[in-house]
């Protein structure tokens, strides 16, 4: 995996290249990378995740959403209808682009294509990736996220605030 060529972008978010992803980990080159938020079929509820700890960034850490980077030459919305199967085993649940979300804080610079989509069918994690996860309720979510002792991955707290903001404040 570490050899795997993925999506370069310029600071102002265009494609600009590839390059392989340890390169981009270790010089902290900025990339894209998809968000999928996972919601119940009558959005009461929120799927949240613990990553596993041997993620090469935020080991062990919860997540209020799935995804990963984009692939060289990968288009961002196809990009994440892998990453939601891959690591939650979703297939054919309709992916609705909500926003792009820049986060920057070395070595993660990172220009995010944010999804939401709804699921009540069966869930199966990629346990490279994921170690275990539950339906939460939205409002605990929120809280859990606006809490900042709350052990959550930096940049997916920060997008599913965003994600907070802008629908359900």
């Amino acid at each position: 995996m570490a050899d795997e060529l993925i999506a370069l972008y310029s600071p102002a978010g265009e494609p600009v290249g590839s390059v392989s992803r340890a390169r981009m980990r270790a010089e902290g080159l900025w990339h894209a990378a998809t968000a999928i938020l996972v919601r119940s079929g009558d959005g009461s509820r929120v799927y949240v995740h613990r990553r596993s700890p041997d993620k090469d960034v935020f080991p062990g850490l919860r997540d209020a959403g799935v995804g990963g980077v984009v692939a060289a030459h990968e288009d961002p919305s196809v990009g994440a209808e892998r990453e939601l199967a891959e690591e939650l085993g979703i297939t054919g649940a309709p992916l609705r682009f909500l926003y792009r979300f820049v986060f920057d804080q070395p070595p993660v610079r990172c220009h995010n294509f944010v999804y939401e989509t709804t699921w009540d069918g069966p869930i199966t994690h990629q346990p490279e990736e994921i170690v275990s996860g539950e339906w939460l309720p939205l409002p605990e979510v929120a809280a859990l996220l606006r809490d900042p002792s709350t052990d959550f991955v930096p940049d997916g707290r920060a997008i599913a605030l965003e994600w907070l903001r802008r629908y359900y404040d």
